[in-house]
């Protein structure tokens, strides 16, 4: 399971290891943490002591520094599989439930007519509706859309990134997804 890594204001920066934590507990880069300890890692000897170093690593972690102001202005980089799960498996067009791999990224202006690769011009399709949609707008192929494409804010996507998410994560994630979001449904 990997933790997630927050800047001291809470806004989430990134998916690490354990180990990749456990050097910022070590070096005092922690301000703060959430959730119950979920892995304990155990170091050397220590000479003064002659105990076993350990470290709790806690499930969401907040470092300390400075927060980069432009990092919270991108739009999140989009993928296939983060599409999917946006749009939670479901076809744009015919409204049918498919796995991933049955899946499609569908642009709704099509590249070919200088539609753009974006969050706001890509839904999710099946093979066959793409296929039936082909290089058309969808209103020439009477095709309408059953949900409008969205842009997810940072916090959907990292849900959005396929991690196995614990339970004290993604309580944390979801406080910050807007409620009209599909990942809420």
């Amino acid at each position: 399971m990997d933790v997630l890594q927050l800047d001291v204001s809470g806004r989430p920066q990134a998916w690490i290891t354990p180990r990749e934590a456990a050097v910022l507990y070590a070096s005092d880069g922690i301000a703060w943490t959430l959730g119950k300890a979920f892995q304990v890692l155990r170091g050397g000897i220590q000479r003064a002591t002659g105990l076993q170093s350990r470290i709790e690593v806690h499930p969401i972690i907040a470092v300390r520094g400075a927060i980069p102001s432009r990092a919270w202005r991108h739009t999140p980089a989009i993928t296939n599989h983060k599409l999917f799960v946006r749009d939670r498996g479901i076809c744009a067009y015919c409204g049918g439930h498919f796995a991933f791999d049955e899946l499609t990224r569908e642009h709704i202006v099509p590249v070919s007519r200088g539609g753009v690769d974006s969050w706001m011009n890509c839904i999710t399709a099946c093979r066959a509706c793409n296929g039936h949609k082909a290089d058309r707008l969808p209103e020439e192929a009477r095709m309408a859309l059953l949900y409008l494409p969205y842009v997810p804010s940072l916090h959907e996507d990292m849900i959005l990134r396929g991690r196995r998410i614990v339970a004290d994560q993604m309580d944390f994630l979801l406080a910050s997804v807007p409620r009209s979001s599909r990942l809420h449904g």
